[in-house]
């Protein structure tokens, strides 16, 4: 006779029976790049370069594509000419065409819509579509490979898409974005429940609305996060984030800039949410930009409980203490 099956099994059966349906994590792979507005192109581009350490990879009309050296895609920031500064496209790469065929599917389910494009150099098709504020998210799986095209940016190790830069600071990677949004809540709940992000950390503020969230879609402690717009606008950039090797990378920035005429904002120092070290500093255009040394905290727990700040906790300030500035609750792309 067969044994009886545990009562601990069947409880978790009829647990998975009762739970909604949620999208499975690794849908969305990751981040694969973002579009920058900027009304100093030339100067914004040479920040990049110069300062922070990319490549170009590519120009078309009004629009330079740059790579970080490790990242392994064609580009991983756009810089494109407008008026004013802000965010444009963020592209999320999934796993499979199966994978970006479930996403299309969810996103469609909520009535919201999109459209096929193919207008970027290195990638195939992708669905373009909004979040419930307004920024433009694309998605996509079909990609090239970059391969160096010189031998000065060909790596020594076959596992490295590209040589490190001996100059600048060499930030390592996209690491991730911070968006304002007028209804933090609502929009993440999109990101959350329809694109299948993993909340990781949030502020809870004493009125019982959210103030902010952090996801993810990795085993990174995030890589989108959504913090309130005090000015009620949508559609607006609070900052887009680079990673360094190490902690002394961003104290070396934080030289070069001083050297240099970058602004320096606020930093070096550490958050408390999400433990990054940081240096914030805006490139010439007025998009704020942060250097972050995130790379030892993952989150590997696949239960992982969602960490909830009080606005008693954060008016604490940073770490170790540091007062969080006025400029990184006003300052926005573009202007409101």
């Amino acid at each position: 006779m067969p044994e009886p099956v545990p009562e601990t099994l069947t409880t978790l059966k009829r647990m998975a029976a009762d739970t909604p349906t949620r999208p499975p994590l690794g849908d969305v792979a990751h981040i694969g790049h973002a579009q920058l507005f900027t009304p100093r192109p030339e100067e914004t581009v040479a920040f990049f370069t110069d300062f922070l350490g990319l490549t170009v990879s590519g120009q078309v009309g009004e629009s330079t594509y740059l790579r970080t050296w490790d990242d392994y895609e064609h580009h991983s920031v756009v810089v494109t000419a407008r008026d004013q500064p802000g965010i444009g496209r963020t592209a999320l790469r999934c796993s499979s065409s199966e994978a970006l065929a479930r996403r299309i599917a969810a996103v469609k389910a909520t009535g919201a819509d999109g459209e096929w494009r193919q207008d970027e150099p290195g990638l195939g098709p992708l669905w373009v579509t909004r979040d419930p504020d307004g920024h433009e998210i694309a998605l996509y799986h079909e990609t090239d490979y970059w391969e160096a095209p010189t031998d000065d940016l060909r790596p020594g190790l076959k596992n490295q898409p590209q040589a490190k830069p001996g100059h600048g600071v060499a930030v390592r990677r996209l690491d991730h974005i911070n968006y304002l949004a007028r209804d933090v809540e609502t929009t993440t709940g999109f990101i959350i429940d329809t694109l299948g992000a993993r909340p990781t950390e949030q502020i809870r503020l004493d009125d019982g609305h959210i103030g902010a969230r952090w996801s993810t879609f990795t085993q990174k402690s995030y890589d989108l996060v959504y913090t309130e717009d005090w000015t009620g606008a949508t559609g607006r950039l609070h900052h887009l984030a680079f990673a360094t090797d190490t902690r002394e990378d961003i104290l070396r920035a934080a030289d070069l800039a001083l050297d240099t005429g970058v602004f320096i904002e606020t930093g070096p120092h550490k958050h408390a949410i999400q433990q990054t070290f940081f240096l914030y500093v805006y490139e010439p255009g007025g998009n704020r930009i942060e250097l972050c040394n995130p790379l030892t905290r993952l989150v590997l727990a696949p239960d992982w409980p969602l960490i909830t700040w009080t606005e008693a906790e954060r008016a604490k300030g940073q770490a170790w203490g540091l007062e969080t500035i006025s400029s990184f609750h006003t300052h926005g792309t573009p202007p409101a």
